[in-house]
């Protein structure tokens, strides 16, 4: 399939690109062998291949949650730049 510089110059309109011509021609080539190998793969009988979500298997690579003791509010607040009676201080940021 091959794609005129008007489809390419659509296409980039909906994806909101500036296109010099020099990119149009560029894109167009590259873009009809990009369909030309999806048409390549719509020709393949997959009739016999179940449908799936992922290739890998699904498993859990989380760690266990094992419970540790806490940090003090002093550990906590050791590194912030302002703080009041045990509590991060920060800037208002809506106004009064």
């Amino acid at each position: 399939m091959s794609l005129s510089h008007e489809q390419v110059r659509q296409i980039a309109a909906l994806a909101r690109l500036d296109l010099t011509d020099e990119e149009v021609a560029l894109y167009a080539g590259q873009l009809s062998n990009v369909l030309d190998y999806f048409e390549t793969l719509q020709k393949l009988d997959t009739s016999h291949i179940p449908p799936t979500a992922s290739v890998l298997p699904l498993k859990n690579v989380l760690r266990p949650d094992v419970a540790q003791p806490a940090i003090t509010p002093a550990e906590a607040l050791a590194n912030a730049s302002d703080t009041y009676e045990n509590q991060f201080r920060v800037s208002a940021v809506l106004g009064e």
